[in-house]
């Protein structure tokens, strides 16, 4: 489903990334959300993970991302255990058109500046 560049994308980030289609099956987790979800969540349906309350969160935050191509990113909330906060991004494709979304987590904590002199 991702070609390769595109995995070792993902892969790289160090917090979990989740990508899903619009019906919120889990195309492909990163190796920091198997780790963050004790588990491959890959070929299940996020649905199957939250109470409905937080299904019909989801799927008002996929509608939202259907009515305008301009609708892309959304704050879901902030985990203050791990620090990060948590959205739900588009992916469209050339058209436009709402294909899915991934659920990416971003640190709030500030990088150390810690690596190699290259220069």
């Amino acid at each position: 489903m991702i070609n390769k560049m595109m995995k070792s994308l993902i892969d790289q980030e160090p917090v979990p990334v989740l990508l899903c289609d619009t019906e919120c099956n889990v195309l492909y987790a990163n190796p920091a959300a198997v780790k963050e979800y004790r588990r491959d969540l890959t070929g299940k349906n996020i649905k199957d993970c939250h109470n409905e309350n937080s299904n019909a969160k989801i799927q008002r935050v996929i509608d939202w991302f259907a009515e305008s191509e301009e609708n892309n990113k959304f704050f879901l909330y902030h985990n203050p255990k791990s620090n990060q906060d948590v959205y739900m991004v588009a992916l469209r494709d050339d058209d436009k058109t709402l294909i899915g979304f991934y659920e990416k987590h971003a640190e709030r904590t500030l990088d150390s500046g810690a690596r190699p002199v290259l220069y």
